[in-house]
């Protein structure tokens, strides 16, 4: 099968109108500060992922799932915005508490030497130790949006 590039329009004429507003906003965010974006077609639609500039390590992914439009932000720096974590909506502190716990943390030989460190941090009074892939892992919604552009904002920023 050919290897086709893709570019930011193709992933967003599949967003849904109702998402359009938020992932345009995204866009504008990240491509203002030089992240690079790169889409590719996935089974289940397309994929759009977002690496800063100086590090090229991945700041954030759009995909698409059953549920609609999904965000994972790599939130390498947390620990340096817990003020925007302790006002998540419980909603959103669920979907993290779902996610797997970080393996690397617990006994780091018990998981993949190439996988990277995740996430140890704290929401209120309760301590994550969470894997970098499916910690921060939201639904867009319209409750959601506001906080997922205050923590892709905070995370842009510390690094």
């Amino acid at each position: 099968m050919e290897k086709k590039d893709y570019r930011f329009e193709d992933f967003f004429e599949d967003v849904n109108d109702k998402d359009k507003d938020f992932v345009s906003k995204v866009h504008e965010l990240l491509t203002r500060d030089d992240c690079k974006i790169k889409v590719e077609l996935k089974a289940t639609g397309f994929f759009a992922s977002y690496s800063h500039p100086t590090t090229k390590r991945s700041i954030l992914n759009f995909a698409f799932r059953k549920k609609g439009l999904m965000v994972r932000i790599y939130g390498d720096n947390c620990n340096k915005y817990e003020d925007v974590l302790n006002r998540l909506p419980e909603k959103m502190v669920k979907q993290i508490e779902k996610a797997g716990v970080c393996k690397r943390i617990l006994d780091p030989k018990t998981c993949n030497p190439k996988c990277v460190m995740g996430y140890d941090f704290k929401i209120g009074k309760n301590k994550f130790q969470k894997c970098r892939n499916s910690c921060f892992f939201f639904e867009v919604d319209a409750e959601s949006v506001s906080f997922l552009l205050e923590l892709i904002e905070s995370e842009k920023n510390s690094r």
